[in-house]
């Protein structure tokens, strides 16, 4: 299953990691999502999205 929000659909952003000599290795970086249950039914949302949906309210 993709690490994917179920809302905006954001993914995983690509990034590297630097060593003590500036090599650098290349490295993911995975999306905060949490489970919620929204109009009963149970999606994967980023945080992001949680905290919009907490201001639509």
């Amino acid at each position: 299953m993709a690490r994917r929000c179920d809302i905006c659909k954001r993914g995983s952003n690509r990034a590297v990691s630097r060593s003590h000599s500036n090599i650098a290795t290349k490295r993911e970086q995975g999306v905060n999502l949490q489970t919620k249950t929204i109009a009963g039914k149970r999606t994967r949302v980023c945080t992001r999205c949680i905290r919009t949906l907490s201001k639509e309210s």
